[in-house]
């Protein structure tokens, strides 16, 4: 299998075909239906598996075009590339430079292949990017208005237009997350009565996992899925000079990590398994914070489990294995 690099601009995107000789071919294509379907006629029907940046929106086109052929394609995060360029020593940096060097990367590295998530997940992402936005603009409002308020003499036409922005923008919020909340509700009924059965997980947190990892249909496992949200416990030792561990990687997607921190303060008030674990790492010194990034985790491998088993979370449940490990202890 030859593998091809990619690199997605807004505009243009460059694609690197490995040579017999060893060495690499660039083209570029525009960034368009056109520019696809033209870089897909030259390998259509060849054993090649194209690597590309994970570059928001703009990768997208691409991505669904090679999986409508049927062609294999893996989306890798840009700080993998970054760093593996630095390991190659890379001194120069273009467009076709970087495509060698994803190409390069897969060859090496054999990346796993992209699932691609259904219509109605790709909704919902488009959703909750708009709320996150809307979000954030106001708080800007709200900070800016805090701002006027401190003053001896405040213009009231400003804030009565800042009130009416801030107004406009709730209204639109709840708005798209109702509408969120609805098209999960009537297409992933099963996985929304599923997570929420679990004491700590409500309906936000329980769309919001939905959404983030296509319905647990892009990874295979719960360590996977905690390394992308970015709660994954780190660990650097070097000889004896060097013995750092319990930090968390924060990589990954810091709106969910949010959430299921906000979560654990529930979780371990209610949730037996989430409970029994922060009170053995308080009994052991271990700080709040830590305990409770540890009770995120332990969310994730319950709610992991019962999607993939297709059930609802019972709480204190033991598994035959775990009856067993007792009687041993005993």
């Amino acid at each position: 299998m030859k593998f091809i690099g990619i690199d997605i601009a807004k505009e243009t995107f460059v694609a690197a075909y490995p040579q017999e000789s060893g060495s690499y071919q660039t083209r570029t294509y525009s960034n368009d239906a056109k520019g696809v379907k033209k870089f897909i006629d030259s390998i259509v029907n060849r054993d090649y598996h194209c690597i590309l940046e994970a570059t928001g929106n703009y990768g997208t086109l691409l991505l669904y075009m090679l999986a409508d052929q049927k062609i294999r394609v893996s989306l890798i995060n840009p700080k993998q590339i970054k760093h593996f360029g630095k390991m190659m020593l890379t001194v120069i940096k273009t467009d076709h430079v970087d495509a060698k060097l994803i190409a390069i990367y897969g060859e090496k590295m054999q990346p796993p292949l992209f699932k691609m998530p259904t219509g109605t997940i790709i909704l919902l992402k488009q959703k909750k990017v708009i709320v996150r936005q809307l979000k954030k603009q106001l708080i800007s409002l709200n900070n800016l208005k805090e701002s006027f308020l401190v003053l001896p003499q405040v213009d009231k036409s400003c804030l009565k237009t800042l009130n009416a922005t801030a107004k406009f923008l709730e209204k639109q919020i709840t708005s798209i997350e109702s509408d969120m909340g609805q098209i999960t509700k009537e297409v992933f009924s099963k996985q929304i009565r599923a997570l929420t059965s679990i004491k700590g997980i409500g309906i936000t947190l329980a769309t919001s996992l939905i959404v983030s990892t296509g319905a647990f249909e892009q990874f295979e496992n719960a360590k996977q899925l905690s390394r992308y949200i970015g709660i994954c416990p780190t660990h650097q030792q070097s000889g004896s000079s060097l013995n750092v561990k319990g930090t968390i990687n924060k990589n990954g997607n810091s709106d969910l990590r949010a959430i299921l921190y906000v979560a654990s303060w529930s979780a371990i008030k209610h949730n037996m398994g989430c409970k029994e674990m922060y009170e053995r790492l308080k009994a052991k010194g271990k700080p709040s914070k830590v305990a409770l990034i540890a009770v995120a985790n332990k969310l994730i491998s319950q709610a992991f489990a019962i999607c993939k088993a297709n059930t609802t979370y019972v709480d204190g449940y033991i598994s035959e294995a775990g009856v067993s490990a007792q009687r041993n202890v005993l």
